[in-house]
This record gives structure tokens, sequence and C-alpha cells, in this order.
């Protein structure tokens, strides 16, 4: 029997993750130890609170109906901390929507706003996850250069008029991954300009709020005019490291809301109970948490930004996130020294190139290992003489 895929099956082809992790298993059956810097899944473990209001929750024999969508104790907690956390107003009723992770919602969102064929103004580098969900709608993606020169901040003037015009949606991600990149009030509010000139909705993934170094990062909805062109998407992975929880949110615009709502509804049956009343528990309660979190990864990334320095390699110490965005010296493509560092020193990293064409030139690292961890990674670069 001969099995055909459809067309649109030849845009998702294996990606470098799946070529490095097969790599990865390799070398660890052929006995290497391996450092792993490529992964962005946090490896710490929820609150305690949190994990104990879980477990709590799974042993009440009401929890295992169909939750069909977000119950309206989560939705009312996202417009707590959305009000006390960035002093914006959500309606829970109809601005916020519950969804598996922010990474369901971005997936699916292009296929709500856009036809096959049009244009979604997408950051290069971006996240895969918006290549995927461009992909699944058949538009056609405009990428926005993120420079260093410009602080990887988009230049909206550089987009020719006539794809202005035509464009849906515009996709941004501040702090972001795998650019580290924390977005200004002057450039949303020229976000808002541009996108209500050119009639664009704005969909920002705000998955990396809570991790911040200096500076606590803008909601995009804090500036005046944002919930008139656009919505943001928030997930508890990696604010409270519910990663594996599978869910998040999007606020915002009520349009766009009902529409991504509409889709979802004939997608799945929503989260397992227990899980979002666990969110409830992680959205409302005030505690240091966050800040101990903030603390753990501040102490990473300076022991590993220290660590290359030390070795040669000058990277910059990000704001915020829990990634290093490294520049790769010039004898080196990216994918080259992800290769040479993987067999040279048993650490692996992500390629920019995997990120898009703009991100030739340099490496994604993260933070989700330990002290110890980094320390030896630290070691084992010094050893090897890359730099």
């Amino acid at each position: 029997m001969s099995i055909l895929f459809s067309k649109k099956m030849n845009r998702f082809q294996t990606s470098i993750f799946n070529e490095l992790a097969t790599y990865k298993k390799q070398k660890v059956e052929e006995g290497h130890h391996m450092i792993d810097l490529s992964i962005g899944s946090p490896d710490l473990s929820p609150p305690v609170f949190v994990m104990e209001e879980l477990a709590k929750q799974v042993k009440d024999p009401s929890s295992y109906r169909y939750s069909l969508e977000g119950t309206p104790e989560f939705l009312q907690a996202i417009s707590n901390y959305y009000s006390s956390q960035y002093h914006v107003t959500i309606s829970s009723e109809k601005e916020a929507l519950m969804v598996m992770g922010s990474q369901d919602g971005l997936v699916h969102l292009p296929s709500v706003i856009t036809d096959p064929g049009d244009i979604i103004l997408v950051p290069n580098p971006g996240y895969t996850a918006y290549a995927a969900g461009i992909s699944l709608a058949e538009a056609k993606p405009y990428y926005m250069p993120l420079r260093e020169e410009n602080q990887f901040l988009p230049d909206l003037e550089q987009i020719p008029k006539d794809i202005r015009i035509k464009a849906k949606l515009m996709i941004l991600n501040f702090p972001g991954n795998p650019v580290p990149a924390m977005a200004t009030k002057e450039f949303f509010k020229s976000v808002v300009r541009f996108a209500r000139k050119y009639n664009i909705i704005v969909l920002h993934d705000f998955a990396y709020s809570e991790l911040y170094y200096r500076d606590k990062p803008i909601s995009f909805l804090s500036i005046p005019g944002a919930k008139e062109v656009g919505i943001e998407f928030n997930s508890l992975s990696k604010s409270f490291n519910m990663a594996g929880c599978r869910i998040g949110y999007v606020v915002g615009n009520e349009r766009v809301i009902e529409g991504l709502h509409r889709l979802k509804s004939n997608l799945d049956f929503g989260v397992f109970l227990p899980i979002q009343q666990a969110a409830v528990c992680a959205l409302s309660n005030s505690t240091t948490f966050s800040a101990d979190l903030r603390e753990i990864y501040k102490k990473r990334r300076d022991l590993l930004v220290e660590g290359l320095h030390s070795v040669g390699w000058n990277v910059q110490s990000p704001q915020a996130s829990m990634f290093i965005w490294a520049n790769v010296p010039e004898r080196y493509s990216s994918t080259e020294l992800t290769y040479k560092l993987i067999d040279e020193a048993g650490i692996v990293t992500v390629p920019g190139i995997a990120f898009g064409s703009q991100g030739e030139g340099y490496l994604r690292l993260s933070l989700v290992q330990s002290e110890e961890v980094l320390k030896t990674a630290v070691k084992r670069l010094k050893k090897s003489n890359i730099f």
C-alpha cells in the first residue's frame, strides 16, 4: 500500500533540533557524557504550593470530566494577574482565553486571521512555532530582520509599502526566543500606530515575562490602543516551571479572542481541571517564587557569561529570558561551531540558522542546567581550546 502525505506536509520537514537530538543520542551511546544547553525546558520544579494544590485536586472524583474551556476561576485569575502586574484591565469573559500552552495558540492563531497566500510579518530569527503556524495556515511569511545594531528590534520603516498593505498579522516576541531582546515603550507605541494605519493584527508572545534580570519587561497591552490592534500570549511554563502541564492563555482584542475560541472549540476539550486549579493557585498567590526564580537564573547567567569570557568567547549578557544569544567567531558557521562543540567539548547548543537566516553568526545557549553543570561546561571549553 502506498501512503501519500498532503502537499502541506512538505512544509514540515525534519528540523535541526531532530538532527541534534539524534547526534546527541549517538554520542551518548558511544559513551560520551553530553551537557545539553540546547533545550528551553525548565529544569526546576513549580512552587510547592502549586504542586500541593495539584495533588489535592487530582483526588477529587469530579475533576475528571471534560473542562471544554477555561474555568471562570482561571480566567478571572488571569484578569487579576494582569491588573496587579501590568495595570491592564482584562475582561475575564471576553478578553481572555485558555490555551494548551502558548505554543498551541501561537500555531493555531494564523489560521484564524489569514487565508492561504496572505502575508504575516514575522521576526527573523524567530521561535520555530511561528513558522509552523504560518505553514499550517498556508500563509506567506515576510521576514523582519532582528539586527544587533538595532537592539534586535524590527525596523518597521524598512517594510515595503506593498507588503504593509497586504499584511494581515504581525508576530512579535519580547523578551525574545532565541534573541533575549527587550522592547521599549517607544517601539511598542510605533507598532500600535503602524498596526492601526495598515489594519494589521499584532500577536505579542510574552512567554518570558517573569524571567528578567533588571528592568521588568513591558506588556504590549499596557500601551494605549494596543488592545484595539492586538493580543498577548503568555504561559505558565517558564514563569512557574509548569512546562509539562501545558497550560497558557491569550488576552487582548475581544474579536480575535472570539475567533480563536471558536477554532479551539472544534479542536480540543480543554485542559485537565486540576491543572487549571493549580494554575489559578500560581497566578493568585503573592509569594517570593518569581523573585527567587529570577535570582537562580541570574546566577547561572553570570556564571556562564563570565566563564565564556574567560575562554575568549565574548558573548553579551542577556537582560531577560533563559537564553544567551552568543556570537560565533567568523571562522565558523553557526552549524560548524555547534557540531564542533559537541565533538570536542561534549556541549550541545543550537545554531542560530535554525531560527532563520538572520540567525547565522550566532548560537543559542540555554540556562536550564545547574551551576555545577555550567561550571563543568566552562572547564570543558577551556580544555578544548576551541576559542
